[in-house]
C-alpha cells in the first residue's frame, strides 16, 4: 500500500453535444470536476463527476476545502474506509447534490489507483460478471425535437445496432402517444422505445399517461413523478404493466432501498455520480439484485460501462456521449452492445490537451 501525497483539482466545461430539452429543463453545459489522486509510489488515479450547468464550482470548493487536505497522508487502498469518512465529515450536508457529486470524483479517483495498481480493468476489479451490455441511445430523443426527426433517429439507430431508443414525454398526452406510436410503426416490434418524463408528473396525470403509452408497448416508464414521491411510485407501479424506472435524482442508498422494499420500481436508474461513486453504486446494484431488478444506470456511459459489466443484474447501458472531445478512444461498441476497456483503470483514455482548453478559468487547485 502506498499513502496519498498529492491531490489535484480542476473543472472542464463541456458543451452538449446536442440540444437537451426535457419536460422540466435544458442540458446547458457540464460542468466536470476532476479529481487526480497520487500516492508516494506516484501511481495517479483519475475520477470525476457532473452537473448538467449549475454547481459544479460549489462542488470543486468542497473537494478543495474540505476533502482534499484530508486525503494527504491516507493509505490510498483504504477506498471503503476513506468513502465513510469523507461522508461523515460531510454529514450535516449529507445526503444531497453537492456532497455526493463530491464523493464521486474522489471515489472513482481511488477506484482508478486501485485497478491501475492491481493492473486490472474496472469490471474485472469491481465483479466481473459480464464482459458487455446491451446498449440504447437517448442522443436522438429530446422533448424539443418534431416526430419526423425522432423517427428518423430511432430508425438510424436501429440500423447501427443500438437495442432501443429513449423518447422524452412530456408533451400533452396525445402529443405523446402519437410520437411514441410514430417510432414504434417505424421500428417495428424487436426495438425498445423507453420513455423518460424527468419527475414532470404527479402521481393521477402519471397514471393516467401510463394507461396510454400502454399501446406503444414502451419498455419503461422513467421517472414519472418527483424522486421523494415513494408513495407515489407504489401507487403507479402496482396501476400499471409498464416497468418503472428511478434512480437517476437519488442520492441515497437507503433511498433506494424505500423504493425496492416497497415494489415502487422495476428498474434501477442508480448514476455513480449522483450517488456518491463507485462504492455506493455497486451496494446499490447487489441490493437490487437481490430484489431480482435490473440496473440500468443513467448518463456517463463512459463509466459506467465497467460498472454494468461487473454486477450480473445490469440489463442496458445509455449512449449520450459526452466526453468523446476529450478522450483519445472512445468507448468501445460491438453489434449493439458496449464493450468494457480492458486497460488497468477506470477504462477512460483521457486527453489532458483537449482538458486544458475547456478547463475552467481558475479552477485548477493542487493540495499536498
Amino acid at each position: 500500500m502506498a499513502r496519498i501525497v498529492r491531490v489535484e483539482l480542476s473543472m472542464v466545461v463541456l458543451e452538449p453535444k446536442v440540444k437537451r430539452v426535457d419536460a422540466i429543463q435544458s442540458f446547458v453545459a457540464q460542468e466536470t470536476p476532476i479529481v487526480r489522486i497520487i500516492d508516494a509510489d506516484g501511481a495517479v488515479g483519475t475520477g470525476y463527476s457532473y452537473t448538467i450547468g449549475t454547481g459544479g464550482h460549489s462542488v470543486l470548493e468542497l473537494l478543495a476545502r474540505t476533502f482534499a487536505p484530508v486525503l494527504i497522508g491516507r493509505e490510498a487502498a483504504m477506498v471503503e474506509q476513506i468513502w465513510r469518512d469523507l461522508l461523515f465529515l460531510t454529514h450535516a450536508t449529507s445526503v444531497g447534490a453537492i456532497t455526493s457529486l463530491a464523493l464521486a470524483a474522489v471515489d472513482s479517483a481511488l477506484w482508478d489507483l486501485r485497478c491501475r495498481r492491481a493492473g486490472l480493468p474496472l469490471h474485472v476489479m469491481a465483479g466481473g460478471a459480464q464482459d458487455k451490455v446491451r446498449l440504447y441511445t437517448t442522443e436522438g430523443g429530446w422533448l424539443q425535437l418534431e416526430t419526423q426527426a425522432i423517427v428518423e433517429d430511432s430508425l438510424k439507430a436501429k440500423a447501427d445496432g443500438f437495442g432501443g431508443c429513449k423518447v422524452k414525454v412530456g408533451r400533452p398526452v396525445r402529443d405523446d402517444v402519437g410520437r411514441l406510436l410514430a417510432v414504434r410503426e417505424a421500428v417495428g416490434e424487436a426495438f425498445e422505445i423507453f420513455t423518460d418524463a424527468n419527475q414532470a408528473f404527479a402521481v393521477d396525470e402519471a397514471i393516467r399517461r401510463a394507461h396510454h403509452y400502454l399501446e406503444a408497448d414502451i419498455g419503461w416508464f422513467e421517472e414519472p413523478l418527483p424522486a421523494d414521491d415513494v408513495d407515489g411510485h407504489v401507487r403507479l407501479a402496482a396501476s400499471t404493466s409498464i416497468p418503472i424506472a428511478v434512480g437517476e435524482s437519488i442520492y441515497g442508498a437507503s433511498h433506494f432501498r424505500d423504493y425496492l422494499q416497497r415494489r415502487a420500481c422495476s428498474v434501477v436508474q442508480v448514476d455513480v455520480a449522483r450517488i456518491g461513486g463507485i462504492t455506493p453504486w455497486l451496494k446499490v446494484a447487489h441490493m437490487a439484485e437481490s430484489f431480482n431488478v435490473a440496473v440500468c444506470p443513467h448518463f456517463l456511459m463512459e463509466l459506467h460501462v465497467g460498472l454494468c459489466c461487473a454486477v450480473p443484474n445490469a440489463r442496458w447501458v445509455e449512449y449520450i456521449p459526452q466526453l468523446d472531445g476529450v478522450t483519445k478512444t472512445g468507448m468501445r461498441i460491438e453489434a449493439g452492445h458496449a464493450i468494457p476497456s480492458t486497460e488497468p483503470g477506470l477504462g477512460i483514455d483521457w486527453d489532458w490537451e483537449a482538458l486544458g482548453r475547456h478547463q475552467a478559468e481558475g479552477s485548477a487547485r493542487v493540495i499536498s
